[in-house]
């Protein structure tokens, strides 16, 4: 993933800092994340799901808001108006790139913010929420004893997250007097609504409220167990994934012609951190799936180790082999699973090795095989299955040219 830093003014003419991160392939879409309350847009859950939508094709524009993180201008005179026109100055600068967005994408008060925003911006297909509020006026639920002092005084110093930020009596009636019933109904755009039932923060009230209001078409998706930020990194990916998923049903990303001498496109393998081991590998906008290491050997344990990968192309090529033979015979074969493992072994152990001395790999292949099939057809299939392309190419060896790009 590319990521260039560039800035754009806000709604009230301040600069406003941002990160366009880039697809790594083709670019096939764009999308815009809005970050959370006090938030920023490097926060861990904005940088996963950037990071998931760009292995889709889209370009993704996370900022500051205004007085937040890298931005300019002051926090205590914004308010949620004023995130929704910066959310629009967003849009106005990514058209000016000839990348106007297709898909909003806003966490808690920054969904509230994308829904009231979306039905102002032609290019925008679909919208998707993370633990958004049903009223932006729910927000001061955090300022607690403070509110009195906020409308004795106009403004008080409230502390949210460890940190201090100054509440003006303006950021209360604004947000007192901005519902998202109109914009729900005039949305016009596919919806999605991620909340996890526990949300301390935002309670699931909220969604169901969203859900309510909006018209199709419209998906719920619980985040489970999640907390409201999606600290842990599991629940911070499994939203980015549904993400991406859902949104290709909306947004085009029809990729390009393959590349020639490539029949079957470029498979990408894309670090996720470079601080464990978790890796992204696509084939295209539609194709999708983790690789990654055991806790035990530094990684988090969220995907296929690459040897896991290795026995899942021979058992899927087997089964596949097996299934177009009993097709084409008119077999009665009704399932088949193949089990693959993977060891080392001794060269001298392996009968068929013409290596040795030394140890090599060894994959272990166990089929099972069901249906109304004689012994004749049991014993013709698992012959079959030595014929499987992926199990050629591991017996006689492939040729690996790499080069720099």
């Amino acid at each position: 993933m590319g990521s260039e830093k560039l800035t754009f003014e806000g709604h009230s003419g301040d600069r406003l800092a941002a990160r366009l991160d880039r697809p790594e392939g083709p670019h096939l879409a764009t999308a815009i994340f809005a970050h959370c309350f006090t938030c920023s847009k490097d926060i861990a859950a904005a940088r996963r799901i950037s990071q998931r939508l760009t292995q889709a094709g889209f370009a993704v524009l996370r900022f500051d808001f205004t007085g937040l993180g890298h931005s300019d201008g002051e926090f205590a005179n914004t308010h949620f108006s004023s995130n929704v026109g910066d959310l629009l100055a967003a849009a106005r600068h990514l058209e000016g790139m000839g990348l106007a967005p297709d898909l909003l994408v806003g966490h808690s008060l920054g969904g509230a913010a994308v829904i009231k925003a979306a039905p102002d911006l032609a290019s925008v297909k679909a919208v998707a929420t993370i633990g958004a509020p049903a009223d932006p006026h729910h927000v001061t639920a955090n300022f607690g004893d403070h509110l009195a002092e906020i409308a004795a005084r106009g403004k008080a110093e409230v502390h949210l997250g460890g940190r201090p930020f100054t509440i003006r009596q303006e950021f209360v009636e604004d947000v007192a007097s901005s519902k998202l019933e109109d914009a729900l109904r005039g949305l016009r755009r596919a919806l999605l609504i991620l909340h996890a039932p526990g949300d301390r923060t935002v309670g699931i009230d909220n969604a169901t409220e969203l859900w309510m209001a909006a018209r199709h078409p419209k998906s719920f998706v619980t985040l489970d167990d999640a907390d409201h930020l999606l600290s842990d990194a599991k629940d911070a990916e499994y939203a980015a994934d549904v993400i991406a998923s859902w949104a290709a049903k909306y947004v085009d990303l029809t990729p390009p012609a393959k590349p020639v001498g490539a029949p079957e496109g470029v498979v990408r393998t894309s670090e996720s951190s470079p601080d464990g081991f978790l890796q992204d590998i696509s084939a295209g906008p539609k194709h999708h799936i983790l690789a990654d290491e055991p806790e035990s050997y530094g990684g988090t344990d969220l995907g296929f180790t690459p040897y896991q990968l290795l026995a899942a192309g021979l058992g899927a090529c087997t089964s596949m082999t097996l299934r177009m033979y009993a097709r084409r015979k008119g077999l009665n074969l009704t399932h088949v699973e193949v089990d693959v493992t993977h060891d080392k072994i001794h060269a001298s152990d392996c009968d068929t090795c013409t290596q040795g001395e030394g140890r090599i790999d060894h994959l272990n292949r166990t089929i099972r095989l069901q249906g109304d099939l004689t012994e004749a057809d049991r014993q013709k299939l698992l012959e079959i299955a030595d014929k499987c392309p992926v199990h050629k190419t591991l017996e006689t060896g492939a040729h690996v040219t790499t080069s720099l790009a």
